[in-house]
């Protein structure tokens, strides 16, 4: 065989690779996936780390009086309150990708990297106005998302437990008459969804919103449960805050096919039901064009008029143009999922302090009647 000829099989046999390759993803990508990312032993042969002391300033990634706080990082322009006058309960995204166990060690490195950067991008935008408090958790893995077996339930129901706990050390440290807003991307959201339903009442006069961003709020059967509707006006208090966002050309059907099987609060998967979706542009559902987005952050830095969204029936928000350029982390099919957050930092920021003066307002009306 001639140099030439076997050079063209070499490039016939790499042609059909590349295409067997593709054509497995596409039949069997979603278990190539689980499959990559799923714990390969039982919960109960995981190891897991000790619980947080949350009385221990090292059990917090976030709270007042910590050194080199990530979330008190503000871009250009902007700066966190010196007073801050109220308080943000913000439960960190999915940080721990390993499948050598169910739940995060809270001595990870490149976990704490992940945490680090999701405090600084997302929860950031509440300090405007806000004293943060984030606590470390022994968080479910990323697999965990992406089987329905027991394992993952345990998983997730121990990263809640972490929550809560953490949750009442955070009340015991806040004066008793601070304003306190509710909040969280991705699992973190989850966790902030489980809480407001276990202890929603305890706090219902001092709730200035929730943001529970990045994971499906199912209409009616998630706000029944809640006892809390979903946001209709910008600078309305006392209300939930939900958006998951895609390019408006992404792969939708894919998206609204798997948001179906997510389970409600209830525990039924979500199916139909339309989800809540609230336009971080204009505090409510809707449209905005991108003339009304004050600030996305690409890397570190804003900029303003570049996404517009748009909240669709089914409930997803709908970016465009979808922005290629925002960093590396977009997901296949158009999900814009880790920036959530950040491609609306600065109107976040601004809806939250006008949620703040409203709350503020409404409790000052409320004395002068008494």
């Amino acid at each position: 065989m001639t140099p030439a000829r076997r050079f063209l099989w070499a490039i016939a046999i790499i042609i059909s690779l590349i295409l067997l390759i593709a054509l497995l993803w596409r039949l069997a990508g979603d278990r190539m996936i689980q499959f990559a990312m799923t714990p390969g032993i039982s919960f109960a042969d995981s190891e897991q780390a000790p619980p947080p002391d949350y009385a221990q300033m090292a059990s917090w990634l976030s709270r007042p009086g910590l050194p080199d706080d990530p979330a008190r990082w503000a871009p250009a322009g902007y700066k966190p309150a010196p007073r801050p006058a109220t308080a943000v309960f913000f439960v960190s995204p999915t940080a721990f990708l390993q499948r050598g166990r169910w739940n995060a060690p809270l001595d990870d490195p490149e976990t704490n990297a992940r945490l680090a950067k999701f405090a600084r991008l997302q929860a950031s935008a509440f300090n405007g106005v806000a004293e943060i408090w984030i606590p470390r958790t022994r968080q479910a893995t990323f697999g965990s998302f992406l089987t329905d077996s027991p394992d993952a339930d345990k998983a997730l129901a121990l990263a809640y437990a972490d929550t809560e706990r953490a949750f009442d050390a955070f009340l015991a440290s806040v004066p008793a008459d601070t304003p306190i807003i509710l909040a969280g991307h991705s699992q973190g959201a989850r966790h902030i969804l489980h809480l407001l339903r276990a202890r929603g009442g305890t706090i219902k006069d001092r709730l200035v919103a929730v943001y529970a961003v990045g994971w499906p709020v199912a209409l009616p059967a998630d706000t029944d449960a809640l006892g809390m509707a979903g946001c209709t006006a910008a600078g309305q208090a006392g209300c939930i805050l939900s958006w998951q966002s895609w390019a408006s050309d992404g792969d939708l059907a894919d998206a609204r096919a798997a948001l179906a099987l997510v389970r409600s609060l209830s525990g039924k998967p979500i199916g139909t039901a339309a989800m809540l979706c609230s336009n971080p542009l204009t505090g409510a559902g809707g449209a905005a064009q991108p003339q009304a987005n004050a600030g996305a952050l690409f890397g570190e830095a804003l900029q303003a008029k570049r996404v517009g969204a748009a909240c669709d029936a089914s409930g997803l928000l709908l970016i465009d143009p979808a922005p290629s350029d925002i960093g590396p982390y977009v997901m296949p099919g158009g999900n814009y999922h880790v920036y959530d957050y950040g491609l609306f930092w600065a109107n976040i920021r601004a809806d939250v302090e006008a949620r703040l003066s409203a709350y503020g307002a409404a409790r000052q009306a409320a004395g002068a009647a008494d």
